[in-house]
């Protein structure tokens, strides 16, 4: 999740001045030598602190809990005014000459303008706040995630109660701005996943919710509790039901169109790839990945089809479930990057695992990782329950083979997302600490699947290379779909059948990711986003040793924070980029 990083450390005094005065002074910083680079730390500080009051939800999970109970302002006056405030601060970051800066300064400064351009991406071109309920759930920004209040213990219940109450009391306001936005005719699937998730809340604020804080004994505080979590249930159940009144006029028109989409990928991950060279690279992987499932399948079901042996190998559940394996899984995963020289390991966190809240569902796992400014919080590895709406049958199926799941739990914390964040929280950089963008934390996520298969995972057996596998066909699949349900006409029930046909996914999986890429184009940044650090990962080490190379390789990509992958093949090849792909 789901959802931090590159120069000077910024000490509290310097956050104080900032807030006090660094907003009255919009000019651009001065260039002269040491000077500049000073001044560059005053506009960067300055236009963070503007970031973190107009994004108060990114700044709770950052850790600044000053911001608690604050939602940010989705009116579409409040919108057009943060669209204006993004480009003023672009352009006050861009006013600070290259060549007064330091190659780390520049990249920092190059690296805060790549997170404006992706939010303005997403508000100004795509309209997203007006057309995709999905963008109030957006991990990367804002979203009406609750959490922070309810998982993370920052501060005593009762403060944490406090705290929700007040984020409660403001979603009466979210909710009447989220529907005013909204412009019908909405597309179908963006529809459903608006009413799934707004629905969800509901039953999380009335189910779930009063079960976290029922311990705290001060009348008049669960009093104030309960009123203001009955308003926001209310608020967000009459929202569903609204939605739910557009599907007589819902259409299937969810496509960003091939233009739109391109600029997604230059403004959001900094690619200019053309859409037909692109679509072949991930044609070229999923034809390689399936090449490598028909040689592990022959070894591990001798004569049968393709999904028998994917069936075979999903047969063979984790013990105690997907929750109850996962756990056991980490201790294994841990050992073996340290052991294996994957990565280095700057610390001795652990992340726990338990299943995703009803209102998160929509996808099979994520973590939950405290942000840069939180101390000595645990992360917490989710993973959602089948949808009991589903047939017998397909509950059964959805659960993953112990081989799939191992490969998940790779992805969400060893050496995934948690030990990437275990990094980045660690990063001198303000910057790289708070930013970390979806194709370097999703695509390194699942780059770490296939690089711990070929450092060794497993010992060679065929079941785990076919869990790994699995994994990787899924977002094949997914950056395949993306590009052809918005650039090439392609029908959320033909992606659902490329799923099957192609992914050898089962039909409730299949279903769930077919729609999600309607309101998500850019999940197809998980195969984007490794194919890019493994020709990196080619380029960087051909001089130092080849595969001797890679942990030195990990543990210097890492060092970046999570900016656009572009920006680091630039930093660590020294500025002969070459081919992305």
């Amino acid at each position: 999740m789901t959802t931090r990083l590159c120069t000077v450390l910024v000490s509290l005094m310097t956050l104080a001045a900032v807030a006090a005065c660094g907003r009255t002074d919009s000019s651009p910083a001065p260039a002269s030598g040491a000077g500049e680079a000073q001044s560059w730390a005053v506009v960067r500080d300055a236009l963070i602190e503007d970031y973190l009051q107009a994004h108060p939800v990114f700044a709770v999970v950052a850790g600044r809990h000053e911001f608690d109970g604050r939602l940010p302002d989705w009116s579409a006056a409040g919108i057009a005014a943060e669209i204006k405030r993004l480009h003023a601060a672009r352009d006050r970051a861009t006013a600070v000459a290259d060549a007064a800066l330091s190659d780390t300064a520049r990249f920092e400064r190059d690296y805060l303008v790549a997170r404006f351009d992706r939010d303005l991406f997403w508000i100004e071109d795509a309209q997203a706040p007006f057309l995709n309920p999905a963008w109030y759930l957006d991990w990367i920004v804002d979203n009406l995630d609750p959490a922070p209040y309810l998982t993370r213990t920052y501060a005593p219940l009762d403060k944490r109660m406090a705290a929700y109450a007040s984020y409660a009391r403001a979603v009466p306001q979210a909710a009447a701005q989220i529907r005013a936005n909204m412009r019908a005719p909405l597309a179908r699937p963006l529809l459903d996943r608006g009413v799934s998730a707004f629905r969800g809340f509901a039953d999380f604020y009335e189910k779930d919710v009063p079960a976290v804080f029922a311990s705290v004994t001060d009348a008049a505080a669960q009093r104030d509790f309960r009123d203001a979590n009955a308003a926001a249930t209310a608020a967000m159940r009459d929202l569903a039901s609204w939605l739910e009144a557009q599907r007589a006029t819902a259409t299937g028109s969810y496509a960003l169109g091939a233009a739109a989409f391109a600029k997604m990928l230059q403004m959001t991950e900094g690619v200019n790839t053309p859409l037909a060279a692109l679509e072949a690279a991930g044609r070229a992987d999923l034809a390689r990945n399936q090449q490598a499932l028909r040689e592990a399948c022959a070894q591990y079901a001798p004569g049968s089809a393709i999904p028998a042996c994917i069936a075979k190998m999903n047969a063979n559940k984790p013990k105690g479930g997907a929750v109850g394996g996962a756990r056991e899984q980490l201790t294994v995963l841990r050992t073996f990057v340290r052991d294996a020289g994957v990565a280095t390991i700057p610390g001795t966190e652990e992340a726990q695992v338990a299943e995703a809240p009803p209102y998160n569902r929509a996808n099979f796992a994520y973590i939950d990782i405290p942000g840069p400014y939180e101390k000595g919080l645990p992360a917490t590895y989710y993973i959602a329950p089948p949808d009991p709406a589903w047939t017998a049958a397909e509950q059964r199926d959805y659960v993953p083979g112990q081989a799939d799941l191992l490969f998940t739990s790779v992805h969400e914390v060893w050496p995934g997302h948690f030990l990437q964040f275990l990094h980045s929280n660690r990063n001198p950089s303000i910057v790289g600490r708070l930013f970390v963008g979806y194709a370097f934390a999703e695509g390194w996520a699942h780059y770490a699947e296939e690089t711990m298969w070929e450092m060794g995972l497993g010992g060679g057996s065929p079941e785990i290379h076919i869990g790994q596998l699995s994994n990787a066909l899924m977002r094949n699949v997914r950056f395949l779909s993306a590009i052809g349900l918005h650039t090439k006409g392609m029908t959320v029930e033909e992606s659902e059948r490329m799923f099957r046909e192609e992914a050898f996914m089962d039909v409730g999986t299949a279903r769930q990711q077919s729609t999600r890429g309607t309101y998500d184009p850019a999940y197809l940044n998980y195969t984007m986003g490794k194919l890019m650090i493994r020709k990196l990962r080619e380029d960087w080490s051909a001089a130092r040793g080849g595969r001797l190379a890679w942990r030195e390789f990990h543990d210097r990509f890492l060092t970046y924070g999570g900016p656009p992958i572009p920006l680091v093949r630039r930093q660590m090849l020294g500025g002969a980029e070459g081919s992305l792909f």
